[in-house]
């Protein structure tokens, strides 16, 4: 067991923490291919 794990910290090799990575990418809104599939609908429903 990493030293990380065994102090409760989910890191990345690099020292990122992964879960605050997580918690900002859920709170950042939509994907790009959320995007290009929401446009594709919108067009798709005009037609």
């Amino acid at each position: 067991m990493r030293n990380d794990q065994s102090r409760g910290k989910n890191q990345a090799a690099s020292g990122t923490d992964i879960d605050e990575v997580k918690k900002l990418n859920s709170e950042s809104g939509l994907t790009y291919n959320q995007v290009k599939q929401l446009l594709g609908k919108q067009y798709f429903n005009k037609k």
